[in-house]
């Protein structure tokens, strides 16, 4: 299946697409935040794409565990100034990290076409009716409170996923514009992140565009045992199996090293 997103092409199913990770936050889990330096994040989302990033996914709002959360007032302080810089430097596909509706809109009207809602338009379900009207595309994420799962963890999982791409649907976005990411870190334990990762032909089997964004993540380290600034090679061994598993996008920190784990396990699939 063949789109075209901003300017890029995504032929989906043909190769393992990365998207290259952002934070304009002062309290990034993984401490890479980039805050209130517009220059600073452009120069960040060019070295990014000259890394091999086909598109840059940028979020002025922390989503790790505990945090507090922003109005869209102060998200936009935040977001703006970079992303109007951002979209100046690349010329990728530019999609924002964000759940607020105020924010989208600003954010497809300043050049970003690619909105990531991480409650899967739970806490604005407008946003899928805005990403149409902009010729955008949209990720929806698979988020909840907790991690209790009665109905089963992949069961609930691609419920969620199927009526959030469903509700896309309904309100104007191609098929081929909806990305389906089942949440790695999201209302998840370590041992569920796993079963997800163990389990991704049954999400890449719902018929969309797939995203998954294990970059540095918890799982990682309680596996490990390693700090979230040693997280690499468990990042490189979840990015391998996301690729040998269909994947379409995987989104993480790592680009250059990523890219390569990805370029050699796509040129094996097609040997």
């Amino acid at each position: 299946m063949r789109v075209q997103i901003g300017n890029s092409i995504f032929d989906w199913g043909s190769k393992t697409y990365i998207a290259g990770i952002i934070n304009l936050t002062p309290d990034s889990f993984s401490g890479d935040g980039i805050y209130k330096d517009p220059e600073r994040a452009a120069a960040k989302a060019q070295e990014l794409v000259e890394e091999g990033a086909d598109l840059i996914d940028v979020g002025a709002e922390s989503t790790r565990p505990g945090h507090v959360p922003i109005s869209a007032d102060e998200e936009l302080e935040r977001l703006l100034p970079s992303l109007r810089k951002i979209v100046q430097s690349v010329k990728v596909p530019v999609s924002v990290d964000t759940t607020k509706y105020e924010v989208a809109k600003e954010a497809l009207e300043e050049g970003a076409c690619i909105i990531n809602d991480v409650w899967g338009l739970q806490k604005s379900p407008g946003i899928c009716g805005l990403v149409a009207s902009h010729n955008g595309a949209i990720i929806v994420m698979h988020n909840q409170l907790g991690t209790t799962y009665p109905n089963g963890l992949l069961q609930t999982i691609c419920a969620f996923l199927s009526s959030a791409a469903r509700r896309c649907l309904e309100a104007g976005v191609p098929p081929g514009k909806i990305i389906i990411d089942p949440g790695i870190g999201f209302g998840k334990n370590a041992e569920q992140n796993l079963q997800v990762l163990k389990n991704l032909d049954i999400i890449r089997d719902l018929g969309f565009p797939v995203l998954v964004g294990p970059s540095r993540k918890s799982f990682i380290g309680y596996v490990l045992g390693a700090d979230v600034s040693d997280r690499i090679e468990g990042t490189a061994a979840a990015v391998a199996t996301c690729a040998l598993n269909g994947v379409d996008i995987v989104r993480v920190h790592d680009v250059k090293a990523m890219k390569r784990v990805c370029r050699m396990i796509d040129a094996i699939k097609s040997a």
